[in-house]
C-alpha cells in the first residue's frame, strides 16, 4: 500500500489530551458536591427549631403576599403545632347557629414533633404607650397577644414580635417591620476572641 504524499502518517494515540481530563475531573467535582451535600442533608438527624420554622414561614408570608397583592396572615395553631400561611380575603365564617368554615390555610410550617411537644408561641404587638403593655422587673411585656400577624402587599408587616416558650424558657424573636428581616440586638453581635 502505497501513502498518499499529502496524508501526514498514521500514529496511534496514547493518552488524554488535556481538555478531556479537565472535563472528567469537572464532572467528578460535580458528582462529589452532589453527593456530599445530599449526604450532609440525610445524615442530619436535627429537625429544624421552632425558631428556623418561624423565620421560614416570615419569609413565606412575606413572598405570598407581593406575589398576590394582598394581605397575608400568620398564625400559630397550638393543635397541630404548625405556623399557618392564611389568605386575609377568606370567606368568613357562616351566619350565627351555623359552624364556622373551616380553615384553609394557603400553606402550613409544622414544627418537629420532637421539638414542639409543650411548645408555646404568641404573637405580641408593639409596645405603645398606653397600650398593652406593663413593666415588670424594669422589662416591658406584652399583656396581651395578637391572634395572628399581618404581612402586606408592599412587603412591610405589622410591628409584632414572637414569643417562643418552651420546656421553661422563652426567646423573643424581634422583626422589623419595614423588612420582615430579623431585628440584630447587641447580644447577635458576638465577636470572636
Amino acid at each position: 500500500m502505497r501513502r498518499s504524499p499529502h496524508r501526514p502518517p498514521r500514529r496511534f494515540r496514547r493518552g488524554f489530551t488535556l481538555l478531556e481530563i479537565l472535563l472528567t475531573l469537572a464532572l467528578i467535582g460535580l458528582l462529589a458536591a452532589f453527593l456530599v451535600g445530599g449526604s450532609a442533608r440525610l445524615l442530619s438527624t436535627r429537625g429544624a427549631t421552632p425558631a428556623e420554622v418561624f423565620w421560614r414561614s416570615v419569609a413565606e408570608a412575606r413572598r405570598t403576599a407581593l406575589q398576590s397583592g394582598r394581605e397575608v396572615r400568620l398564625r400559630f395553631d397550638g393543635e397541630t403545632r404548625a405556623f399557618l400561611l392564611l389568605d386575609s380575603e377568606a370567606p368568613p365564617p357562616g351566619p350565627l347557629g351555623e359552624p364556622p368554615a373551616p380553615e384553609r390555610p394557603l400553606r402550613r410550617f409544622p414544627v418537629s414533633a420532637e421539638l414542639a411537644g409543650d411548645l408555646e408561641v404568641d404573637f405580641l404587638g408593639a409596645a405603645t404607650q398606653g397600650g398593652n403593655a406593663i413593666l415588670v422587673g424594669g422589662v416591658l411585656l406584652e399583656a396581651r397577644s395578637l391572634p395572628h400577624a399581618t404581612f402586606y402587599p408592599d412587603g412591610t408587616c405589622a410591628p409584632f414580635r414572637a414569643q417562643l416558650a418552651r420546656a421553661g424558657g422563652r426567646s423573643v424573636l424581634r422583626i422589623d417591620p419595614w423588612t420582615c428581616a430579623p431585628v440584630l440586638t447587641p447580644d447577635d453581635d458576638r465577636t470572636a476572641p
